[in-house]
């Protein structure tokens, strides 16, 4: 990986050609375009993840107030949206994967596969959950991001971070770096830098449980072991030093786009 010093980013290196990335995502251990419920990770993975919808839905209600237009860029298999619309959001989402598209349709969440159409479309709420990562042409992507946001909406956008406790601890075997699916390596920092100035940043938010779950991948990367209570100890310890440092495994970045954007 390298090292951007104007961004404090990491950048893997070499990076895979666009049209090579989906072929990252055929695997079924890829829990995100699956709703698989076998095998203890896959458990865990779905267990957090229908609490934690829950808890995203809480956070955009506490900035906004009035129920209104709601965009999630890679929507996986759309449970977060089916959520959203089931309290009243008009939503629409956009998933590139053509089977976790599927899965979506089959709770009645239409998805489309790319950002192109939609274009010209704005809406005041648009997130992405662990999606920024993935986004190829980095620079390109926060333009066609911002654009979809409403003058006065809101952006969320929920990323790991490489400078946490556990990140530090596991090094290379950290489950959160994902190469090559993870193009990018976001810091805080990053996060402060990257959107133009017509985003303010008015929040950010921990995802505690983070810590926890990559914890337990990264033991398995480094060991074997499918289960480890000394991964349950360090992504604990990793929460636990995150309360002084604000560096927590994964963290949400909210952002109001100034009511005066063009």
């Amino acid at each position: 990986m390298v090292y951007d010093e104007e961004l404090e980013m990491l950048t893997t290196y070499p990076q895979p050609k666009v049209l090579d990335l989906p072929k990252y995502y055929e695997s079924e251990a890829y829990i995100s375009h699956t709703d698989a419920k076998t095998g203890l990770m896959a458990i865990l993975y779905q267990w957090i993840k229908k609490y934690s919808l829950a808890l995203k839905l809480r956070l955009i209600r506490s900035m906004k107030d009035e129920r209104g237009s709601l965009l999630d860029i890679g929507a996986g298999t759309g449970e977060f949206l089916k959520l959203a619309g089931d309290n009243g959001w008009n939503i629409q989402g956009i998933e590139p994967n053509e089977k976790a598209r599927k899965l979506a349709n089959s709770k009645g969440v239409e998805l489309k596969d790319a950002m192109k159409s939609l274009e010209g479309v704005q809406y005041d709420v648009v997130t992405l959950w662990h999606v920024l990562e993935h986004l190829p042409e980095l620079e390109v992507v926060v333009k066609e991001i911002e654009a979809f946001v409403k003058p006065g909406g809101l952006l969320i956008i929920a990323v790991p971070n490489f400078n946490s406790f556990d990140a530090r601890y596991y090094k290379n075997y950290w489950a959160a770096y994902d190469v090559p699916r993870h193009l990018w390596h976001f810091s805080k920092r990053t996060m402060e830098k990257l959107f133009s100035t017509e985003m303010d940043l008015i929040k950010i938010k921990p995802m505690i449980f983070d810590s926890y779950y990559v914890s337990l991948l990264s033991e398995k990367y480094k060991t074997g072991k499918s289960f480890s209570i000394k991964a349950i100890f360090i992504g604990l310890w990793s929460n636990i030093s995150a309360m002084s440092t604000r560096e927590y495994s994964s963290q949400i970045y909210c952002y109001k786009k100034s009511d005066k954007a063009i």
